[in-house]
């Protein structure tokens, strides 16, 4: 059901405009002015605004300046005592729509449908966009991540070679696509390739495709990850996990910028800047034998190293309201917000899983806290 707020001064418009909508089978707020009705949408989700010009305390037009800045719900103005240049002016500041009074029902009726159909678009394309692009803003004001930063404003315009190194959860990726982004490459592709995911005897044929009848299933001729991202970036996320044999191969591939697909003679020249990244102490697997010296010393021309939640905990108030907003905009929830105490308390968390596990307990919190969500909350649904 959608929801509606009128401002009007008038009374009995908005006794007449809830009866009307009402029985269209919309659900109604109103507000007598401008102030009122700016408290009312900072706590409230409305679908539609309708909003009368002249007011008192604060004009129609104040009114919806203040509410385009607040977010993106669209606005239909209405009056009894504009003009055209006053219609004119309200749709270029950002009105979805301006309708006279007396009021045409059926014209409002009409006005009001489209508005909801544009108002669900704009929120179906926001939250595909999130969908398709992981690349999110780089929340974070302490040392580290001004240190994070600056490596990132140092190195992406170049083509050096990055390791990220860090925990589970921490950012790593976000890194990798920040240097992308802020390359001169950023207009290629970015393929990332999660080592740890794809079986040892996959690798190969991944990283540098393969013949059509290399192997049984080979049905038909692939192009691998490296010739995908020609002139863009390669993410090899989780490196430490790559096989030997794979690790020789991508060795060569660095030290050449060629590539040989499986069951293939003819070398393919490739324009890739390569970034890995990893959670596992490569120096500790290098003693191991189970990753390549030669091979870490390609990849690590430049270290960014990642910080756990818990050495960047001035950042968790930051990041958890980022959070929460991300969340009640994507599920369409009315905006909610934290007591200090709520964020104190999440500074005291040990987060073992980092951001991945900060943002889960924000969304629980979201679904099942208070507004505000209170230490209380914190203690109730936040893993200890």
């Amino acid at each position: 059901m959608a929801k509606i707020l009128v401002i009007d001064d008038e009374r009995s418009i908005r006794s007449t405009l809830r009866e009307i909508l009402e029985y269209e089978g919309y659900e109604m707020d109103e507000a007598p002015d401008g102030p009122t009705a700016l408290e009312l949408a900072a706590t409230e989700k409305y679908d539609v605004i309708l909003c009368d010009i002249k007011m008192p305390q604060m004009d129609g037009i104040e009114v919806l300046d203040k509410l385009l800045v607040m977010n993106d719900t669209p606005v239909v103005m209405i009056s009894g005592h504009g003009n055209i240049e006053t219609a004119v002016d309200a749709l270029k500041r950002g009105a979805y729509d301006y309708i006279s009074k007396p009021l045409d029902l059926n014209r409002l009726l009409v006005s009001i449908r489209n508005a909801v159909e544009k108002g669900s678009l704009v929120k179906e394309t926001r939250v595909l966009k999130r969908k398709v692009s992981k690349t999110y803003d780089m929340i974070g004001e302490s040392p580290a991540m001004e240190h994070i930063r600056d490596m990132i404003d140092k190195v992406a315009p170049t083509d050096a070679r990055v390791l990220i190194t860090g925990s589970n959860g921490t950012g790593k990726e976000l890194v990798a696509r920040w240097l992308h982004e802020f390359s001169l490459r950023a207009e290629g592709p970015f393929v990332e390739v999660n080592c740890a995911a794809i079986p040892g005897e996959l690798i190969e044929s991944v990283l540098f495709g393969h013949e059509k009848g290399s192997f049984t299933s080979a049905i038909k001729q692939r192009k691998g990850d490296f010739e995908q991202a020609n002139g863009g970036t390669l993410f090899l996320d989780e490196i430490g996990d790559m096989s030997l044999a794979a690790q020789a191969k991508v060795l060569r591939a660095l030290q050449e910028n060629k590539i040989m697909r499986v069951g293939g003679e003819k070398e393919i020249p490739v324009d890739v800047r390569v970034i890995a990244a990893t959670n596992k102490n490569i120096q500790e697997e290098i003693e191991k034998k189970t990753f390549r010296e030669d091979l870490y010393h390609r990849l690590s021309v430049i270290l960014i190293h990642v910080p756990t939640l818990n050495e960047r905990e001035e950042d968790i108030p930051l990041l958890a309201n980022y959070f929460i907003n991300e969340i009640c905009e994507s599920q369409g929830k009315p905006p909610m917000t934290f007591t200090d105490e709520a964020l104190e308390t999440l500074k005291k968390i040990e987060w073992t899983g980092n951001i991945r596990e900060l943002r889960n307990v924000v969304e629980r919190l979201a679904i099942l806290g208070g507004n505000p969500i209170s230490a209380a909350d914190v203690d109730l649904y936040a893993k200890r």
